[in-house]
Formats: structure tokens, C-alpha cells, sequence
């Protein structure tokens, strides 16, 4: 995924394509299906596939950091999208977690690392990196592989501060001491 609605990639052949699309939405939605196509010409799906679909601003997120998140989860089902299990999409209250704390399904956290503020990922989750054999009474069955559409609204990374001037400033490379977090806990931005 590139700036101004341009997906690049490269074929079986290794050759590079360029594509623009006359909108977001387009590049999106083609972007979804290379993952989906990803998913499928995969002899056996071992771990998580990921297709960014919007990179977002900013730096990238890592283990520790807390993130504010709207998605949607679909059961994979028929080589492609089947019903929506969980979203959050149309609720006042985003998700909250905190990368790396394991309060999420091991394929989340594999698979939103790096994102950024207002980034857009498509993940494919295999049934090991996700529910496994129990699944979830009533919503996922056993051995359901998911796939999530996930954007990062907030950001809060692990060593971030209130600068002087009462603006957010990012501190993980310095070698300041760990600051104070603001009172909810994200920064303003």
C-alpha cells in the first residue's frame, strides 16, 4: 500500500506492478482480496497473513505500547469472508489493549505490530494463532481460522510523555527516565 490510493506488488514471477486506483475504497478492497488470495494459494496456514490497507502516521507500534482499536472479525469460511462474529465498528467504546500483555488472541498481537495511528490492517488468523480447537461457545466454532479488518484510532507508546509546552512526545529512544502518563492514559494527538 503506498500514499495516494497506489498499491504496489509482485507477481509469482517476481515482477513489480504498480497500480492506482481512482479511490481509497478501491485500494482497499483490492488490497483485502490479495490477502485473501494469500491465504488461499497457502499450502497449510501456519502463521498470521497481514495486508496493511491505510499505513496510518507516526511511529510504529511495538510490544508494551496501548492502543485504542475499532474492528470487525469475520470467520473465514468457503476460501473467503462468512459471518461477522464480533465488531466494534458501530459502538461509542473502542478496544483497548495494550501490546504484549497476552490479553488478546496471540494472532492480534503478531499481527498489529509495527501498525500506526489511523492505520488500517487486514489479518488472517489461523485457528492456532486464534481460538484453537475450543473456539467460542455460540460465535466461533472449533478450528476456525478469522480474519479482522483493525485500525488504530490512539495511541499511547510505552515511554511517552507531556513535554513542557503540554504536548505529547515520544521518549523510547532517549534515555530519560519513564514518565508520567497523561490523565487518560494517551496522548492528545
Amino acid at each position: 500500500v503506498q500514499p495516494n490510493n497506489y498499491s504496489a506488488f509482485y507477481d509469482d514471477e517476481r515482477q513489480n506492478w504498480s497500480i492506482m486506483f481512482e479511490s481509497e475504497k478501491a485500494a482497499m478492497d483490492f488490497s483485502k482480496q490479495v490477502c485473501i488470495a494469500k491465504c488461499n494459494s497457502s499450502p497449510v496456514l501456519d502463521s498470521v497473513l497481514y495486508q496493511d490497507l491505510l499505513l496510518g502516521e507516526g511511529q510504529g507500534v511495538e510490544a508494551g505500547d496501548s492502543l485504542e482499536i475499532a474492528y470487525t472479525g469475520w470467520l473465514f469460511q468457503n476460501n473467503g469472508l462468512g459471518q461477522v462474529f464480533d465488531s466494534n465498528v458501530n459502538k461509542d467504546k473502542l478496544l483497548r489493549l495494550k501490546l504484549g500483555s497476552g490479553k488478546v488472541i496471540k494472532g492480534w498481537e503478531e499481527g498489529m505490530m509495527g501498525m500506526k495511528k489511523g492505520g488500517r490492517r487486514y489479518l488472517i488468523i489461523p485457528p492456532a494463532w486464534a481460538y484453537g480447537a475450543q473456539g467460542v461457545a455460540g460465535r466461533v466454532p472449533p478450528d476456525s481460522t478469522l480474519v479482522f479488518e483493525v485500525e488504530v484510532r490512539r495511541v499511547k507508546l510505552v515511554k511517552e510523555c507531556s513535554g513542557s509546552d503540554g504536548h505529547s512526545v515520544s521518549s523510547r529512544d532517549s534515555p530519560a527516565p519513564s514518565p508520567v502518563p497523561s490523565s487518560d492514559g494517551f496522548s492528545a494527538d
